[in-house]
């Protein structure tokens, strides 16, 4: 992104193409270390990163600071990868799940060097600042964690690893995920609660089980369960029975913690294929018909989706795709 090319009198020079798409990174850069200096601050320093990384800076993040616990998603178009003087002592655990792309820890070919692919997690402690490398489109979470609580589950190898969509790891990152939609109206308790369910739940990835009846983690138990409903809504097989073993609990619990938001788990999953077959009718071309959405969405029968249909939204499916229509000019 940084390249040279002809100048306009034919002498060598940066073509102004390339210096815009300089400036462009180097202020995206800039605006990431704003904002992590506004939402983390002190305590989680930002590394050194490679020239190369803030020329070529296209990179997409949130974090937040909840105590002692600093969580970021970050979604990296470009590779990232820090450079220079290593010195101090780091005394943390730190979590990295990663969707897509990789994540090395640890500069190139030097002993120690760990590698988290896309689908998996590691969960390390670090006792000494480490360099780290990404690749292209890489996408990933990242937590900081208090050592003192999380390094005697680590084992002699100071690390675990597993893979990304487990049980334990679809709890945390589901609570994590929550953390930033309600930190800002957090009091003192709720800041609290947040902190000791993270850590909870990072000791449950590191156990590899959760207490599902630990009242505490019943929120999180909730959001992970609609988040696997929701990308199961068509699968025939979807109930409560199914969410509760996938999240190795109990359906009993789940079926508690679900009523703690006041709507039962079989509710939520029609509220939400209902949801979808509306978005479906809204849709102007290749509209399914109304007996093709009752079977694709898992009603019985077209009877009992016009029913459900019209008892949520006043309609019928026919009268509402017919009032989304836009009139003829």
């Amino acid at each position: 992104m940084n390249g040279t090319g002809a100048a306009a009198d034919g002498s060598g020079g940066e073509s102004s193409e390339s210096s815009a798409l300089r400036d462009t990174a180097s202020r995206t850069f800039d605006a990431f270390r704003s904002g992590w200096e506004t939402e983390i601050g002190d305590g989680f320093p930002l590394p050194t990163f490679s020239p190369a990384t803030t020329r070529d800076f296209r990179v997409k993040s949130r974090a937040t600071k909840v105590g002692d616990v600093a969580v970021t998603d970050l979604h990296g178009a470009s590779a990232i990868r820090t450079e220079g003087p290593l010195n101090g002592v780091e005394d943390q655990v730190r979590m990295y799940v990663v969707q897509r792309g990789s994540w090395t820890l640890g500069a190139r070919l030097a002993r120690g060097e760990q590698t988290v692919r896309a689908g998996q997690f590691l969960i390390r402690h670090i006792g000494r600042p480490l360099h780290f490398e990404t690749v292209p489109d890489t996408k990933a979470k990242v937590l900081v964690l208090p050592a003192a609580l999380l390094t005697p589950l680590l084992g002699p190898r100071q690390s675990i690893t597993g893979p990304a969509d487990c049980a334990e790891v679809r709890l945390l990152a589901a609570h994590s995920n929550m953390i930033y939609e309600t930190v800002a109206g957090l009091g003192p308790a709720g800041v609290q609660a947040a902190h000791s369910t993270l850590i909870e739940l990072t000791k449950a990835v590191a156990r590899r089980r959760v207490d599902d009846a630990e009242p505490q983690l019943a929120s999180a138990l909730a959001q992970a369960a609609k988040d696997l409903a929701d990308s199961h809504l068509a699968d025939p097989e979807l109930s409560g029975t199914m969410l509760a073993r996938e999240l190795k609990v109990s359906v009993r619990n789940l079926q508690r913690s679900f009523a703690a938001t006041g709507e039962p788990v079989t509710a939520y999953i029609r509220r939400r294929r209902l949801e979808e077959a509306r978005l479906a009718l809204s849709t102007p071309s290749g509209r399914l018909s109304v007996s093709e959405l009752a079977a694709y969405w898992q009603f019985a029968d077209s009877s009992h989706f016009i029913r459900a249909f019209k008892k949520r939204y006043g309609r019928t499916p026919t009268e509402y795709a017919r009032s989304t229509v836009p009139p003829e000019i």
